[in-house]
C-alpha cells in the first residue's frame, strides 16, 4: 500500500493513542508500526466481544457500509454465541501488500464512497480459539481481512478477497451461514444446512464410536469429539482448503495439527454430506470409529508418525470384531495381490493424497490396515499400541524404534507383511 504522510500536532498523536481502545474505531496512525497497532486494536475489541457475547460491541467494528459483509458478521456472531468458546484473539502478523494484494477495483464498502476518504488495509492475522471441553490448547487458524478507514475510524470490511478474484484461507463453519448445534453425550455436532434430526443422527454415531476408540486405544484422552457437519461437497472443501474433488467419495475427515505431547489441539471430525448419506449403519460405525481414533490418538501422532500406521491404526480399531474375511475389506489389496503385485514395501505418505489414483489409495488404506491387523495378531494388540507410542516420541528413523518394539527391523517387518497378504488375501507366490 502507499502510505500517505502528514503532519500531525502532538496533541493529535496522543488523541490517536486514546482513541486506538474505542471501539471498532482509531485515528489514522504514522508509521507502520503505530498503523499495526491501530489496527490490532480493532481486532482486539473484535475478539473481546465474542468472549463477552457483545453483538453490539462485535458489530461495531464491522464497516457500516459494507452490507453484504455486515449482515454475514451478523450471522456469524449469532453462530459463535451457540458455541463454548473460551479464548478467542486475534495477532496481527502482516500488513498491506506483505499480507495479501486487494483487488484494485474494490472500495471496502458497497461501492461508489472512494471520494469520502475510504482507505483500505489488508491484514493477516493469526486467529487463535478454544471450544471448552474439546480443545486442550488453543486451535491456531490465519484469517484474511481487509480493514477501511472512514472518517477517522477503522472498521473491518470484508475478509479473503485478494487481487486475483479468489478467497484466501479457509471457510469456517462459522462463516458459511446460520449454524445448528446438538449435543451429544460425547459429541459436539455443528451443522449448516443439514436438518436437526441429521444432526442428532451424527451425535448418535460418535457417541457410539467413542467407546470402541477407547476400548483400544488404553491412553488418556477427552473421549469427546467435536464433528462438523458442512451443507455441500464444496463447503466441506472451504473447510478443509483443497478442491472439492479431493474429498469426493471420501465419507469423513479428520483434520488437525500435529504436535508434541499436551501441545495438540483436539481435532475435527468433518462429515462430507453426499458421501456418509450413503453408509448403512455399519458402514457409518466404521467411518466414525476411524474417525473418533484419529482423536483419540492426536497427542501421540506426531511428524514422526507415517501414515500407513496411523491410517492403518485407525482402520484396525474400526474394524475390530468385524465378522468380514479380509478379502471383503480390502478388495483392491485382494485384487493385486491375487494377480501376483504383492508390493514390494509399505505405502508412502504421498500415496494417501485424496486427490490421485483412486486404487492407489485405497491400496494405501488396506495395506496399513492389514499391517497393524498382522502386528495384533502375531505380537499382541498391546505391542500395537506400544509401536504407535513409541514411533511417535522417536523423532527419527522407524528401523530403530521397529526393532526395539517387536525385535525386527523394518525389512523384516516389511517381508513378514508381504507374507501375511499372500496367506490372508488368497494370493499366489
Amino acid at each position: 500500500m502507499t502510505r500517505r504522510w502528514r503532519r500531525v500536532p502532538v496533541t493529535a498523536v496522543l488523541v490517536a493513542g486514546l482513541l486506538a481502545f474505542q471501539p471498532g474505531c482509531v485515528e489514522r496512525a504514522e508509521d507502520g508500526a503505530a498503523e499495526r497497532g491501530v489496527l490490532q486494536a480493532v481486532l482486539d475489541r473484535q475478539a473481546e466481544a465474542v468472549l463477552t457475547g457483545d453483538r453490539e460491541a462485535y458489530l461495531a467494528t464491522v464497516d457500516p457500509r459494507a452490507d453484504g459483509y455486515r449482515d454475514a458478521q451478523s450471522t456469524v456472531f449469532g453462530n459463535l454465541l451457540r458455541l463454548p468458546v473460551d479464548h478467542w484473539s486475534y495477532r496481527v502478523t502482516a500488513t498491506g501488500d506483505d499480507a495479501f494484494p486487494l483487488p484494485p477495483d474494490a472500495d471496502g464498502g458497497s461501492g461508489g464512497d472512494r471520494g469520502a476518504g475510504a482507505r483500505r488495509v489488508a491484514v493477516r492475522a493469526e486467529l487463535r480459539y478454544r471450544i471448552e471441553g474439546y480443545d486442550p490448547v488453543p486451535v491456531r487458524d490465519v484469517e484474511y481481512l481487509t480493514l477501511t478507514e472512514r472518517k477517522g475510524r477503522w472498521y473491518v470490511s470484508s475478509d479473503g478477497a485478494d487481487a486475483s478474484g479468489g478467497r484466501r484461507g479457509t471457510r469456517q463453519l462459522w462463516e458459511q451461514g446460520e449454524m445448528t448445534v446438538v449435543r451429544g453425550g460425547r459429541s459436539l455436532v455443528l451443522g449448516v444446512g443439514r436438518p436437526e434430526t441429521e444432526l442428532r443422527a451424527l451425535a448418535d454415531d460418535a457417541d457410539r464410536a467413542v467407546p470402541g476408540a477407547d476400548d483400544a486405544w488404553p491412553r488418556p484422552w477427552p473421549r469427546r469429539v467435536l464433528v462438523q457437519a458442512p451443507a455441500t461437497l464444496e463447503r466441506m472443501a472451504d473447510l478443509l482448503g483443497g478442491p472439492p474433488s479431493s474429498y469426493r467419495g471420501i465419507a469423513a475427515v479428520t483434520t488437525g495439527e500435529a504436535g508434541g505431547r499436551g501441545r495438540t489441539p483436539a481435532e475435527r471430525i468433518v462429515v462430507n454430506p453426499e458421501a456418509y448419506r450413503l453408509l448403512g449403519e455399519e458402514g457409518r460405525r466404521i467411518v466414525m470409529t476411524h474417525e473418533v481414533t484419529h482423536v483419540a490418538t492426536r497427542e501421540h501422532t506426531t511428524e514422526s508418525t507415517p501414515l500407513w500406521l496411523s491410517e492403518g491404526f485407525a482402520d484396525w480399531v474400526a474394524y475390530r470384531g468385524v465378522e468380514r474375511p479380509p478379502g471383503r475389506i480390502a478388495p483392491v489389496l485382494t485384487e493385486a495381490v491375487r494377480e501376483g503385485r504383492t508390493p514390494r514395501r509399505l505405502p508412502t505418505d504421498e500415496e494417501f493424497a485424496f486427490a490421485g489414483d483412486a486404487d492407489r489409495l485405497a491400496r494405501s488404506y488396506e495395506s496399513g490396515w492389514l499391517l497393524c491387523r498382522m502386528v495384533a495378531h502375531r505380537w499382541g494388540e498391546e505391542k500395537l499400541v506400544e509401536l504407535y507410542l513409541a514411533v511417535g516420541r522417536a523423532g527419527g528413523g522407524m528401523d530403530p524404534v521397529v526393532r526395539e518394539v517387536l525385535g525386527t527391523g523394518m525389512d523384516g517387518l516389511t517381508a513378514r507383511w508381504r507374507e501375511y497378504l499372500r496367506r490372508e488375501l488368497g494370493g499366489r507366490r
